[in-house]
């Protein structure tokens, strides 16, 4: 095939297998019916009968906007008050000790790329878990960086510190500088959450590993789903352990209004980083603006504008709780149904405890989803298993279908 593009562009291709089986879904349930497919792909909320939830207080927000709040322009760092309202709506009650500043982004994707291409060199490995969004691979990859996995959970299904601690330490030998994406908080595909012990574990072998100050490590928790992680300040107790770290420790949290505000398309988010040290967060805020600058310029104006108005008001924000707190029971009782069904089926799930997925570790993953298909079930085939968004199927469709599941594994003569 004869290419135009420069040597680091030629072959990168964006097709998404998420997207993919959506699209069939949503085709095939136009021709024969809603009613009749199961469309477990989809990383939205979805109520009972299949639409997309948008929280009435955003809705409100939204349709009350005026034209120039919707259409200026932002300034390149975020309006000062969203980015002050990412930062209270991240950590709540538990905001960690040490000097918080933020930068607005388009989505939690748009802090992991700003991370990777200005806290590492080309050529250098980006840390994250062998559970993980498909999307870090390609981040990754496009900054011309290497992907370096470790085991996220033991055998026992808790965080796997010894892995974590000499994939670091490994890691360090050959740069100064180690960025790492931890979802640990409702994390995509497996719906595990790390403990306030596992993370303050974490952060204790970061310590040691840089203790000489001869290196630095970036830490990154992705928490885009936080607000479905469980009561609202108790979810949050994880973050005052990033509070007090050696100065070359700097924490970056990629906060989105994707899930917690329900804006997926809005595309809109902040990186908010955390430091001991009042220059590194000076120096956090010019290099990523300017990434900013360089890249997308500014961001929404309107999903911005709509935040700010949402939180000036008390009522507003105890409304916004309460929708979040409904939605959340609801992903749990769905979750319910299908882990009840699947212990009884015989079907393994990696451990869940809350958000929008749950994963199933299975062998020839891309047969068993095919079989699937033809009962007119949709999820997402992963290197390692099944991804089913417990987000967006009805507790109806839910009962049965790991019944379902058990016997296409057997068809497919997959292993668990």
């Amino acid at each position: 095939m004869f290419s135009v593009a420069a040597p680091h562009a030629k072959g990168k291709c964006a097709e998404d297998n998420i997207f993919a089986a959506n699209n069939r879904a949503i085709a095939l349930a136009e021709k024969i019916g809603n009613d009749q497919v199961v469309n477990g792909t989809v990383g939205s909320i979805l109520d009972e009968d299949g639409n997309l939830v948008v929280l009435d207080v955003v809705k409100e927000a939204l349709t009350k906007l005026s034209p120039k709040e919707i259409c200026a322009y932002a300034p390149i760092q975020g309006y000062r008050k969203f980015l002050d309202d990412c930062i209270d709506q991240c950590f709540g009650e538990s905001r960690p000790e040490g000097y918080i500043d933020a930068c607005s982004t388009p989505g939690g994707t748009g802090v992991l790329h700003h991370v990777v291409h200005n806290y590492t060199e080309p050529g250098d490995e980006v840390l994250i878990t062998d559970w993980h969004w498909g999307a870090y691979d390609s981040l990754i990859d496009d900054n011309n960086r290497r992907v370096r996995s470790f085991s996220f959970l033991t055998e026992e299904g808790h965080f796997n510190a010894p892995a974590f601690k000499e994939a670091v330490e490994d890691i360090l030998k050959n740069q100064d500088n180690i960025v790492i994406i931890l979802n640990g908080i409702a994390n995509n595909p497996t719906g595990y959450c790390m403990s306030v012990a596992e993370w303050q574990k974490a952060v204790d072998i970061l310590k040691d590993a840089v203790a000489d100050g001869r290196k630095n490590a970036i830490l990154v928790p992705d928490v885009a789903y936080l607000d479905y992680s469980g009561e609202k300040q108790e979810c949050r107790k994880f973050f005052k352990v990033f509070g007090g770290l050696p100065k070359n420790i700097l924490v970056v949290c990629a906060y989105t209004l994707s899930k917690g505000f329900t804006m997926y398309g809005q595309r809109m988010g902040a990186m908010i980083g955390i430091s001991s040290d009042k220059d590194v967060i000076k120096e956090f805020v010019d290099i990523n603006q300017y990434s900013s600058r360089a890249t997308w310029s500014n961001c929404n104006s309107a999903a911005q504008n709509a935040m700010i108005h949402i939180c000036e008001d008390p009522d507003k924000i105890r409304q916004l709780d309460e929708e979040r707190a409904r939605y959340f029971k609801l992903i749990q009782e769905r979750a319910s149904i299908f882990m009840k069904e699947a212990r009884e089926e015989g079907v393994k799930f990696v451990p869940y405890i809350s958000g929008f997925f749950i994963t199933i570790p299975v062998t020839n993953s891309q047969a068993v989803c095919d079989d699937l298909e033809k009962q007119h079930v949709f999820l997402v085939p992963l290197k390692k298993g099944i991804r089913l968004a417990v987000c967006s199927i009805s507790r109806e469709k839910m009962k049965g279908l790991a019944h379902k599941l058990a016997l296409a594994i057997k068809a497919a003569g997959a292993r668990q």
